[in-house]
């Protein structure tokens, strides 16, 4: 569903400087300074209205968030929850991710979150997935040499492709469920608005959790 634009959209997103990151390849390879501490970094590529990533925060108050998110009224719900939270460990980004090189640098991040991503499911436009080969490149460079990437979908074909670009790319396996909601994994599950709304019409979800290796020079 299309996301209407919110009024005065522009100015309601400067009120909360405090947590939208405005030029953020400045902070390339900064990003601890701009937090304040030495904890790990992890980062949500599409975090919706924030319920995934915030819950992140909150769980775990020592490790840091970066959460990107292309569509201002959408960001915008994330970043009204963060401000009512009070959290100092989680900011956002209004941009789509192309390159995370852009944005990070070598072995910066601990580790990458991708939920529901768009399944582009037309095969033209497959370098657009999230999962594909010219994205996963950017993340084996940006992780740490044990970093991982957790990937959820309710699209099968969209599942059985990461798997195949996870595995080209030397990847290790850690953890899968193609009925996450079935298995003893969703007792550490944390869900985003789109899981929550599946898992009620009875959807199964597809998960992964695979480690990167490093690029091949």
């Amino acid at each position: 569903m299309r996301q209407r634009k919110v009024k005065n959209e522009e100015e309601k997103l400067s009120k909360h400087n405090q947590y939208l990151i405005n030029k953020p390849q400045r902070y390339k390879g900064k990003w601890h300074q701009l937090f304040n501490n030495n904890n790990s970094i992890y980062a949500e590529f599409g975090c919706g209205k924030g319920q995934f990533i915030l819950t992140m925060a909150e769980l775990y108050p020592n490790n840091n968030y970066i959460a990107f998110e292309g569509r201002g009224s959408v960001i915008l719900r994330a970043l009204e929850k963060a401000a009512q939270k009070g959290f100092n460990n989680v900011v956002f980004v209004k941009e789509y991710i192309n390159d995370s090189r852009e944005y990070f640098e070598e072995s910066e991040l601990s580790g990458i979150y991708l939920n529901f991503s768009d399944p582009w499911p037309k095969l033209r436009h497959a370098k657009r997935r999230l999962t594909h080969s010219r994205y996963l490149k950017g993340y084996q460079t940006v992780l740490k040499k044990d970093g991982c990437i957790e990937f959820k979908t309710d699209n099968d074909d969209l599942f059985e492709f990461a798997l195949d670009e996870f595995k080209s790319h030397g990847m290790k396996l850690l953890e899968i469920s193609r009925d996450l909601h079935n298995t003893e994994l969703e007792a550490k599950n944390v869900t985003t608005e789109y899981e929550d709304k599946f898992r009620t019409e009875g959807k199964k979800i597809n998960y992964c959790k695979v480690q990167t290796a490093p690029v091949q020079l």
